[in-house]
């Protein structure tokens, strides 16, 4: 019956989110330059005596802080469902930053040869929850339900899987020092070294978690009770301000692992 319940309002949700997505389109053609900025760190709304596995902090990321208005939209729907969480977000330059102080020179050199900001993303993530834990949504992602009933206090790890069955990377709940976690990142930095993947999806993507997790050993959820994409915002107001476009498109025309200097 609950899950019921939580379909009937993730509906609603995805119709009042594209309502606002169209209204956004009038907003940017009368003001086509104005961008609303995303903090680096925001404290919980409100905080509560409990203390689950996974940290309470929500992870986001994405070339700029300077969004769109449903890309805004987004973002403080996400707080409005995540009141006890911490929030954390990150810019390019701000990953590599993380990812030199806290892992070692031949991470940070794999992390490094990426050239497509997904593939970036993709390691990143799981870089980030492997050191500090907490929960990883993209930034087109949102909530459907409240986060704290969404994960379970005992919860060690959570995914979410597509409506045909296999593992996503766009939402990830989980402790630090996770050996699923760790087994994920020795894959894709195997893959980025032999450079032989060329496609973001299996290299760094959806495509590494669903070679190392057993969908019947680990907690999943589908997104339709956890978390959705593209509702609020969608591709034009995500890239807007980048030429290259989503990774999907980039992929194509830019080499995801740079090539190796033979001189080197």
């Amino acid at each position: 019956m609950k899950n019921i319940f939580v379909l009937f309002v993730s509906r609603i949700i995805k119709v009042f989110a594209n309502i606002t997505k169209l209204l956004c389109y009038v907003f940017h053609f009368l003001f086509p330059n104005r961008r609303f900025t995303i903090p680096a760190r925001s404290a919980p709304l409100y905080k509560t005596d409990s203390n689950p596995r996974i940290s309470k902090i929500l992870w986001q990321t994405n070339f700029t802080n300077r969004a769109t208005l449903p890309v805004y939209l987004n973002y403080l729907f996400n707080r409005l469902l995540s009141p006890t969480f911490e929030y954390r977000f990150m810019i390019t330059a701000d990953r590599a930053d993380f990812i030199k102080e806290h892992y070692s020179a031949e991470i940070f050199d794999s992390y490094s040869k990426l050239q497509i900001g997904a593939a970036q993303a993709d390691l990143w993530r799981l870089l980030v929850l492997q050191k500090q834990g907490g929960v990883y949504m993209d930034i087109d992602a949102h909530l459907v339900w409240p986060i704290n009933r969404i994960i379970k206090p005992d919860y060690n790890e959570l995914y979410i899987t597509t409506k045909n069955g296999e593992i996503s990377n766009y939402f990830i709940a989980s402790q630090k020092e996770n050996p699923h976690l760790e087994a994920m990142i020795n894959l894709a930095l195997k893959n980025i070294q032999e450079n032989t993947i060329k496609n973001v999806y299996d290299l760094t993507g959806p495509g590494v978690f669903n070679q190392i997790l057993d969908k019947n050993a680990v907690n999943t959820i589908l997104y339709r009770y956890t978390c959705n994409q593209g509702n609020f915002t969608n591709e034009y107001f995500q890239y807007i301000d980048k030429p290259e476009g989503k990774w999907t498109k980039a992929q194509k025309t830019i080499d995801i692992v740079k090539k190796s200097d033979p001189s080197s």
